[in-house]
């Protein structure tokens, strides 16, 4: 069976966190827009719509110490205000950002604004932080192109031609990486620089010896060109 693994990132990747702890449910809330209506001599009708936007909702908490039920490796887990940290920052940002759960018979992927997040802690668990978020499904819109004709009067009519205008590439080239699990220069230069071939432009950039390639440790800063 595939590992469970939670996770939450921003702008295509540059940044993301694993949820350490994974909730015990998640709740996945999808509802229509139909409306009824009274027409005479028929009665009550409905007139099924579009769907509304799926809602995602779950609790769980960040340890302040790893322990055998944590989802990540040790190395991998940071302290609980570096995951705070990091949602409040993304939330101030007013962009989308990436919910992929995998492993689980619900997998999700799926762009979302993040709509609450509270937390705080308990009695009992000190120094890990409880926390409740909540995700509205986020859709990528663009406007139509549109012409305008003229009739034999020179009357200007609009026309669409019903191709959407590519949306704009809303990503911003960070100007540094954190180093994840499973990450190494490579992966990083075919993410960032389209190459992964050139990834000695990062090691010089980052002063990285021939030797401390292949054991980067997680959560190293890697400066971008």
């Amino acid at each position: 069976m595939d590992k469970y693994t939670l996770t939450l990132s921003f702008n295509n990747r540059a940044e993301a966190i694993e949820f350490p702890v994974l909730p015990g449910k998640i709740e996945v809330q999808s509802s229509g827009d139909s409306k009824t209506y009274e027409i005479s001599q028929l009665g009550e009708i409905n007139v099924i719509k579009n769907m509304k936007l799926k809602e995602i909702a779950f609790e769980s908490f960040f340890p302040a110490r790893w322990f055998p039920g944590v989802n990540v490796e040790r190395r991998a887990m940071f302290k609980p205000a570096y995951y705070i940290d990091k949602i409040e920052d993304w939330r101030s940002k007013k962009r989308p950002v990436r919910l992929v759960l995998t492993g689980s018979n619900l997998n999700i992927n799926m762009a979302v604004s993040i709509e609450k997040f509270s937390w705080g802690e308990e009695a009992g668990t000190v120094g890990d932080i409880h926390y409740q978020i909540s995700f509205k499904e986020y859709r990528f819109y663009a406007a139509r192109k549109v012409g305008f004709v003229k009739d034999t009067t020179g009357k200007e009519t609009a026309i669409s031609n019903n191709q959407s205008v590519s949306r704009a590439d809303t990503r911003v080239q960070p100007e540094t990486y954190t180093l994840v699990a499973g990450d190494n220069l490579w992966k990083v230069a075919k993410q960032f620089l389209g190459d992964g071939s050139k990834y000695k432009q990062l090691q010089t950039l980052n002063g990285i010896k021939d030797s401390e390639l292949k054991r980067l440790p997680i959560g190293k800063v890697i400066k971008l060109p």
